[in-house]
């Protein structure tokens, strides 16, 4: 039997070594999104100012939602907690979505060149990161308008991306497996999604919850990520390093096991595809 072993240093020996690749795959999605578009790039700006004025309007003033007492009942108070919310989930959101299909929309990679099928979710995420960052800078110019600069706080925030990214690749890499081999992956995940979204304290905060299912969302790693996000964006609260630092831990260990089987699970595409 061929022994079979991965060193913890491979990944990012192979993000270093394909580096030039990555950034290069990153920028013509980012750019093939908007290809023939006359606004072209500027959509990335527009459609997170757009959307942030959806939302304010609907849960705002059609539902009368309102946040806890600790933040007011503006708005605008509202509109940003909400925003941050949406601004972490649909950053993980589009990576788990494309992951089923990241293998079966490029059979060339697989079966015609050598190429590093592994860097493929980091190209998602490097993609997704990009237009969570256009976001980003619409929270803080909506923010300084409304109520002045950030806390000092918010100069940590950039943090919350290592187990982010983490997590991302995780599900890049067993997803975009699994959907080799099982073509009822991307509707699963379709459907888990849309159910992440309600099951993660972005449109209400978990103080309202039932105290004996808060247990159930505190498992949900979103959920800290999220409440965090707020804390060192509008609050001005200070990182819970603890947790931050166990949840970091737990994220790369998972992507490490998810990068395992990927590289196990690679060797047959070419036989499916």
């Amino acid at each position: 039997m061929q022994h079979f072993s991965i060193h913890p240093g491979q990944i990012s020996r192979s993000f270093w070594r394909h580096r030039q690749l990555i950034f290069s795959l990153i920028r013509q999605e980012v750019l093939v999104r908007y290809r023939g578009s006359i606004l072209g790039l500027l959509w990335s700006f527009f459609n997170p100012v757009f959307m942030l004025l959806v939302y304010t309007f609907v849960f705002s003033v059609v539902f009368q939602a309102r946040w806890d007492q600790s933040i007011g009942g503006s708005k605008a108070e509202f509109a940003l907690v909400l925003f941050v919310g949406l601004l972490l989930f649909n950053l993980l959101a589009e990576c788990f979505t494309r992951a089923p299909s990241l293998i079966l929309q490029n059979p060339s990679y697989v079966k015609r060149v050598v190429f590093p099928l592994e860097v493929l979710p980091l190209v998602a995420f490097g993609s997704a990161l990009f237009h969570a960052g256009i976001s980003l800078l619409v929270l803080l110019l909506f923010s300084c308008f409304v109520f002045g600069l950030p806390p000092m706080t918010a100069f940590l925030f950039p943090l919350l991306l290592l187990p982010l990214a983490a997590i991302a690749l995780a599900g890049g890499w067993l997803l975009s497996s699994l959907g080799v081999y099982l073509r009822d992956v991307a509707q699963v995940v379709g459907l888990l999604v849309a159910a992440w979204m309600f099951l993660t304290p972005i449109f209400y905060p978990v103080s309202i919850i039932p105290a004996e299912y808060q247990v159930w969302m505190h498992l949900n790693p979103l959920s800290f990520l999220v409440d965090q996000a707020r804390g060192l964006l509008l609050f001005g609260r200070v990182l819970d390093w603890f947790s931050f630092f166990w949840l970091t831990l737990a994220s790369y260990a998972l992507a490490w096991l998810a990068f395992v089987w990927f590289q196990k699970t690679r060797r047959g595409f070419a036989d499916v595809l």
